[in-house]
């Protein structure tokens, strides 16, 4: 295949309803992240994008959950995110977001387009609908027991255990996330495309990487994983699928079509829609022109994401782009499998996960092992495991390894030759680096170092991350055998012109580590750069100048370069630090839900004495000086009252006007902070110290008793 002109890198847009935990991490921007260094370091025209995905079903359930709005939670999230990914090195070129007005003229008009061309079917169905909630349920609103695995926690559209797409009504046990309710079938239209339609083309494409009038692209190339996926649905047989939905948050129909009224696109319409939109910004942000990044046959498209995103990256993207006409398909979709924790899966519900941003402020030191670690057990083509043992095993491990032929050399080098490098005469023999018992030349070494570098390229293109972090240690551990085999500490007093090769090959091995550490852990690389003297080079061509001096067999570092002073690049964990950090993990899960227990007995005329009414807001206000108080105006319906309630930390002002509450109505006045409260309105307390309103249905009516 011919070399791409350009490419296009795009990360999984991540909801914005929570922090980035280390599952997401390893999942698609730590792969996709290194990929685009690397290609920034070859000197490639290329585009990472991502942005945080502010629509679909997630963030109105965390909306709900927090008693705010969707717009107040995307906001605090993306800015979250797009935080985190800058302090653990994550280089997006843009972090844009699908609530933007570009990306809702974009999405729209994607619509219009597939509208006009007649892809749409528009077509009457029954949806679930809950009846507590007053509306329909999107797919991700709907849980319940999977069909195919038996998993209790699938999803309206896919169980994430074992991989299979879904309809909501293929459920077992269905329940609304809105309100645990069972939902009810209800009839309403949406816009449908049919997947079934485009077979033709999508089976020679995904499995033989074949399709007239679009690049090729290998499909020996593409992970089992993501081609077995792939098949199985098309070999299942592609169904109609809804690209609208009844919802209150998301990107309007186009308001002009009849029937958009109260129907928002699809997420799986809207979201991928998002990389297009994000690089249009991008190009605005930067003068440049977006087309030819979606639209030229040059340009190579990639996808990184998480194996629960294959069928929607593999399948009806690729639908919807070929279907608008004009746009490139990927080249790949290099998806990876999920990361468990200390012997458990990943829980956000239960706290069960580490979140990347409070790692990276308590240990900023520790950024980039923590990358080299994730690299390490990446979940590239089946499930792995991260364990705190694990991660301090390769901290041990970069101090060892690679700080320490870093460590010896430049020392060593200061203290013989005031740090600049030597004047060697290469046809002298040393000991070999990998065999104590035999010799070895320069122009050997040298060639060695060349081997281990080019296999860490091929590895990069190839995907896997693994193979091309385990090529680096070896190029480490070829370093180290070279100091450890001929040790010039001792090696000076009696060859000294020997000594002097061991330290150049030793010193272009710390130069060519700095290049290919970049990647992986760029913080450390720039450092080591610091160390060596040299400058930084991100956005160069510094891979390829390595590459192309190895090849020519040309130093990196020349006789008489200036290098730094030694410095621990990286630094020893004590030996408690995992047992530390196991237990914050297992104090910081979330518990059991501890009930308290049962009052004394009551008798029933101790019940009969309350007077317990419903009752409606209808003013409220802080009460002044008092941080956990409101002031509220309460109407029974045959009169008001001044009730002062303890929940301001809970709920401001505006929030609880209008709600039909439950009232203790002949409760003893008293004065509260100078004000007389008349009454008292009933909370529910949970484990945690949150407060919720006992409330009547809505319109129930105030001043009746409660019995």
């Amino acid at each position: 295949m011919t070399e791409p002109k350009r490419y296009l890198v795009t990360a999984a847009l991540p909801y914005a309803n929570g922090p980035l935990h280390i599952g997401h991490l390893a999942g698609a921007y730590l792969p996709s992240d290194i990929y685009v260094r690397y290609l920034r370091l070859m000197g490639k025209d290329v585009v990472f994008i991502c942005g945080s995905d502010e629509h679909g079903a997630a963030i109105t359930i965390r909306a709900k959950q927090d008693g705010t709005t969707p717009q107040a939670i995307v906001d605090r999230y993306h800015e979250s995110l797009k935080t985190t990914f800058e302090k653990v090195g994550v280089d997006f070129d843009i972090f844009h977001r699908t609530s933007a007005e570009l990306h809702h003229e974009t999405a729209q008009d994607f619509f219009r387009v597939l509208n006009e061309k007649g892809e749409f079917t528009k077509q009457t169905s029954e949806q679930y609908y809950d009846a507590e909630a007053d509306q329909f349920l999107a797919d991700r609103y709907i849980t319940g027991t999977c069909p195919k695995c038996g998993h209790e926690e699938a999803y309206g559209d896919q169980c994430e255990n074992c991989g299979s797409t879904l309809s909501p009504t293929e459920l077992i046990n269905p329940k609304s996330k809105m309100s645990g309710a069972t939902p009810i079938l209800k009839e309403t239209s949406h816009w449908y495309l049919p997947l079934d339609k485009y077979e033709e083309w999508l089976r020679p494409w995904i499995v033989d990487g074949q399709l007239e009038g679009t690049s090729h692209h290998d499909p020996k190339a593409w992970k089992t994983h993501v081609l077995g996926q792939c098949k199985s649905w098309l070999d299942g047989g592609l169904q109609a699928r809804a690209m609208t939905r009844d919802l209150s948050w998301g990107v309007d129909v186009p308001s002009e079509l009849e029937g958009a009224e109260g129907k928002k696109l699809y997420v799986w319409l809207d979201a991928p829609i998002g990389y297009i939109s994000a690089t249009k910004q991008w190009a605005k942000d930067n003068g440049k022109d977006w087309e030819p990044y979606w639209k030229d046959k040059d340009t190579k498209l990639l996808h990184f994401i998480g194996k629960d995103n294959i069928v929607f990256h593999c399948v009806i993207f690729p639908v919807i782009l070929k279907a608008h006409g004009d746009f490139i398909l990927p080249d790949n979709v290099p998806a990876n499998q999920f990361l468990n924790l200390e012997g458990r899966k990943i829980s956000t519900s239960r706290n069960w996960a580490i979140w990347v941003h409070e790692f990276v402020d308590e240990y900023p030191q520790l950024t980039d092992v923590l990358r080299y670690y994730m690299v390490k057990t990446m979940p590239e083509n089946k499930d792995s495991e991260f364990t705190w043992q694990g991660f301090w095993e390769s901290n041990e491990e970069l101090v060892n390894k690679v700080g320490g032929v870093i460590q010896r050399v430049v020392t060593l080098i200061n203290r013989n030759y005031d740090g600049k490098i030597p004047d060697i005469d290469p046809s002298l023999s040393i000991t070999c680096s990998a065999d104590k018992e035999k010799t070895s030349t320069y122009e050997a070494e040298m060639k060695a170092v060349q081997t281990h570098f080019n296999r860490i390229s091929e590895f990069i293109e190839k995907y896997e991350f693994r193979n091309a972090l385990a090529e680096f240690i070896q190029l480490a551990d070829l370093g180290n055998g070279l100091i450890q085999h001929n040790a010039p500490w001792a090696l000076v007093k009696t060859d000294p012109e020997a000594t002097k090769v061991v330290l150049n090959i030793g010193a272009q091995v710390a130069a060519v580590l700095s290049v290919a550490m970049s990647p992986f852990m760029p913080q450390k690389a720039n450092e080591l750069r610091s160390i060596l003297g040299l400058g930084e080079f991100e956005g160069t061509s510094a891979w390829d100048d390595t590459r192309a001096a190895l090849a020519n067999n040309k130093a990196l570092l020349e006789s008489g370069h200036q290098m730094g002073q030694p410095q621990h690049l990286f630094s020893r964990l004590k030996p408690d630090w995992v047992a530390a950090q196991v237990q914050k993990l297992e104090d910081s899960q979330t518990k059991e839900t501890v009930y308290e227990a049962v009052k004394e007995t009551a008798t029933f005329d101790d019940f009969q004495k309350m007077d317990i009414r419903t009752a409606r807001i209808t003013a409220a206000e802080k009460v002044k000086k008092a941080k956990k108080l409101l002031k509220l105006e309460v109407d029974l319906g045959f009169e008001k009252r001044t009730v002062v309630s303890g929940i301001a930390e809970f709920f401001s002002p505006e929030e609880v006007v209008g709600k039909e509450v439950v009232l203790l109505a002949n409760l003893a006045p008293r004065k509260i902070r100078g004000v007389e409260s008349q009454g008292m309105i009933l909370m529910a307390e949970n484990d945690k110290g949150e407060l919720d309103f006992v409330s009547p249905s809505e319109g129930f009516g105030s001043g009746f008793v409660v019995r």
